[in-house]
């Protein structure tokens, strides 16, 4: 098993703050207590668990892991929503995309497309920056340290003076109950601010999101068009969005 499989089988089996044996990870993995030990070690200076006596502890649903490291999970989903996401865009279109290792591959399936692309962060910025037939608009408004996205009122200014074909919106969680939402209160209103702006909202949200539910509520459920996600979301999370009319597309 490749190192990077391992850590999402770590990560997975700690979801929700739960406290597991180092034993039993290995036994998880098929690795030795060595390796295994090694794994936490990274994990834990990447801030996504926590090491106790002969255990590892996971992040609580509440804390918000950090973007170099996300942008280290789920690879493969995270491609395929990129790439489900691109497809849904026809070209003409302004879009807004959001913030995120999630939207941030939706960011590099537009590179050869021809749109107009608002981007939230700067990491998407970088992406697009060089790309010959997208039209790249900045929104201004200060840059959240780590996270590198536009938050406060002048990147919400954009959406009072501007309006856009699509959103591309990412979440730190989502469930049919609470809605979509961010662990960043200025975040947080940035999102629900584009969201008011476009008149359609294509969620790109992987599964290991659902029901979880962050700090600031950004929208209801009932505000997003299309949700696509991995085969691997909760299918009762999925139902009930899908009973909430969301057009729910499994990649």
């Amino acid at each position: 098993m490749d190192v990077v499989t391992r850590h999402e089988l770590i990560l997975e089996s700690l979801r929700g703050g739960r406290r597991v044996a180092v034993g039993a990870l290995a036994e998880l993995v098929g690795a030795s207590e060595m390796t295994v030990r090694r794994d936490l070690d990274v994990l834990e200076r990447e801030g996504l668990l926590r090491r106790v006596r002969g255990a590892a502890v996971g992040m609580l649903s509440g804390e918000e892991i950090p973007f170099a490291a996300r942008s280290r999970q789920r690879t493969d989903a995270k491609r395929r929503i990129g790439a489900a996401v691109a497809d849904l865009l026809d070209d003409g279109e302004t879009v807004v995309l959001d913030g995120g290792s999630t939207t941030l591959e939706v960011a590099r399936r537009l590179v050869d497309r021809r749109l107009t692309v608002l981007p939230l962060s700067l990491h998407a910025a970088d992406v697009l920056r060089a790309a010959e037939q997208v039209r790249l608009v900045l929104p201004g408004g200060d840059v959240r340290p780590g996270e590198l996205v536009f938050v406060g009122p002048l990147t919400e200014h954009a959406f009072d003076v501007m309006r856009f074909d699509t959103l591309v919106l990412g979440s730190c969680g989502l469930s049919a109950r609470d809605g979509v939402s961010a662990h960043d209160l200025a975040e947080g209103a940035v999102k629900k601010a584009a969201v008011a702006a476009s008149a359609r909202v294509v969620a790109a949200i992987d599964g290991a999101k659902f029901g979880r539910t962050a700090f600031g509520r950004v929208c209801p459920v009932e505000e997003l068009d299309v949700l696509v996600t991995d085969v691997d979301a909760p299918a009762d999370e999925v139902a009930r969005l899908r009973e909430a009319g969301v057009e729910v597309r499994l990649v």
